[in-house]
């Protein structure tokens, strides 16, 4: 790619610096298609402009010229060589690329926005699973580097998404021999016998979550082979216990519903050659009222104990509509703002733990 920087204008009139513009024109290499480049009906390229509304930004062919305030050039002009790249490696851009990738060059993170979404973790059925934020990359690194990984954040942010992916990949690369998924079951309060069915239908539309992910995954037809082999395994947390889990990844999903007791039952569990990530959201804990979340306290217990990261995923994080991130801020300054008020009336309605259980759940990960 060649970048060719020229001055448009030596100043303002009276010879004031504010009116000081450049011109910065970049040649996009012949073997990168522009309608790749800059998205169906130029949406790739309207949403570069809408990042950045006081530079102007022409296309002439394979040349681009963006000119504006020297600063703001210099930053869209690095957002057009990251998209460039993420182009070349064969990732399809949107306008939410775009936006993301502003907001990882403006926050001044020391990862790329290439090097964060042309990171494959899997591709199955035509389809390849990347982070796409910095957060999630960080998570996915760290799920990489430990044996005990805990990933909290709110919801959408991908926690257990990618979690999932991070496990399909560690058993077809032969790293582990089964995947284990689990959950409380705290919305039946782990007592599923007044429900219709058999054991397994009672517990299958609770755990269909960590399904579906699945079958984003892994060719739908092996799924039920592998789990009738016993090669993944879907079920409960309370099954968890009196076990041993050797050459296992294992995923325990919404661990803000275990109490303190379930977590540590669930930790003990890890054996030989096996990997665990435990993702929750403590803003939405569904315990009675009065009962610690175990995800709320491990934290404090597991400092300074080696080989265990805590990797936080915030709004920023999530890859939702837009609108998630904005609600999730905005209970979050509801949070701080009614706080005080939530306190008083704790000791006459218990109020304190119906705000812990955050009524308003978006039901992802």
């Amino acid at each position: 790619m060649t970048s060719l920087p020229r001055d448009t204008a030596p100043g303002s009139p009276d010879g004031g610096p504010s009116e000081h513009r450049v011109e910065h024109r970049i040649v996009i290499p012949g073997h990168v298609p522009m309608v790749a480049l800059l998205g169906s009906g130029d949406s790739v390229l309207r949403a570069v402009e809408d990042g950045f509304p006081a530079v102007d930004v022409h296309v002439r062919g394979n040349e681009i010229a963006v000119t504006g305030q020297a600063g703001d050039v210099a930053l869209a002009s690095r957002l057009l060589d990251e998209l460039v790249e993420v182009v070349e490696a064969g990732t399809q851009l949107t306008a939410d690329v775009v936006r993301r990738s502003i907001r990882m060059l403006t926050a001044a993170t020391a990862s790329r926005p290439a090097e964060v979404l042309t990171f494959n973790i899997l591709s199955s059925r035509g389809r390849t699973i990347r982070p796409k934020t910095v957060g999630q990359k960080r998570y996915v690194d760290a799920i990489d580097a430990n044996t005990i990984t805990f990933g909290i954040g709110p919801a959408g942010t991908g926690k257990t998404y990618l979690a999932m992916a991070k496990a399909v990949q560690a058993l077809q690369s032969k790293q582990v021999n089964r995947i284990i998924l689990t959950r409380p079951a705290v919305e039946a309060g782990e007592r599923l016998g007044f429900l219709p069915g058999s054991l397994t239908e009672k517990i299958d539309p609770y755990l269909r979550p960590l399904y579906d992910a699945l079958h984003d995954m892994m060719d739908p037809d092996a799924i039920p082979k592998l789990i009738d082999a016993g090669t993944i395994e879907v079920a409960p947390l309370a099954f968890m216990r009196g076990r041993s889990l050797n050459d296992s990844f294992i995923i325990l999903d919404e661990a803000q519903n275990t109490t303190s007791e379930q977590m540590k039952m669930f930790l003990t569990r890890l054996g030989f050659g096996s990997r665990m990530v435990i993702t929750g959201d403590a803003t939405q804990v569904d315990l009675p009222g009065g009962t610690a979340s175990g995800l709320r306290v491990i934290e404090d217990v597991l400092t300074g104990v080696d080989d265990v990261e805590f990797c936080r995923l915030t709004s920023s994080d999530v890859v939702r509509h837009r609108l998630v991130s904005d609600i999730i801020d905005a209970y979050a300054r509801w949070d701080v703002a009614t706080a005080p008020a939530r306190d008083r009336e704790a000791p006459r309605g218990g109020r304190r733990a119906d705000h812990q259980r955050n009524d308003g759940r978006a039901g992802g990960r």
